[in-house]
């Protein structure tokens, strides 16, 4: 089993190393994780982990690399988790997004609240 993590910006490195040190201590031999860059790279994956960083770094990297559509393809095929900036990344809508719009992968059925800092009390 090969667990992608998407390497281009963010905590991608801290990613990697957790998700190695959880495949042992759990006993999976056969999990392997590596850092994806390019389409080639992805394809070669079984699934994706997408880090927290910036959502709109994130994009604009993947849109001068061409990566936006391979991410997309895979997204619709393969199981794929996004935490903060990669959550952002991989939702439908947001709410809070940069100004003119923001590209998304825009294949996880939720909307995110961009920036959203919560203040005990603020919400009763």
């Amino acid at each position: 089993m090969r667990i992608g993590v998407l390497a281009l910006q963010g905590g991608f490195a801290e990613h990697v190393s957790h998700l190695r040190k959880a495949a042992a201590a759990l006993g999976v031999s056969d999990a392997e994780v590596v850092e994806v860059r390019t389409s080639e790279e992805l394809h070669c994956c079984d699934s994706l982990v997408i880090p927290g960083g910036e959502s709109t770094c994130m994009a604009h990297i993947c849109t001068t690399n061409d990566l936006l559509r391979h991410l997309r393809e895979f997204c619709d095929e393969k199981p794929v988790w996004g935490t903060c900036a990669g959550m952002i990344f991989l939702a439908k809508s947001i709410q809070g997004g940069k100004k003119g719009g923001q590209l998304l992968i825009g294949n996880m059925d939720i909307t995110v609240n961009r920036n959203f800092f919560w203040e005990p009390g603020a919400l009763v």
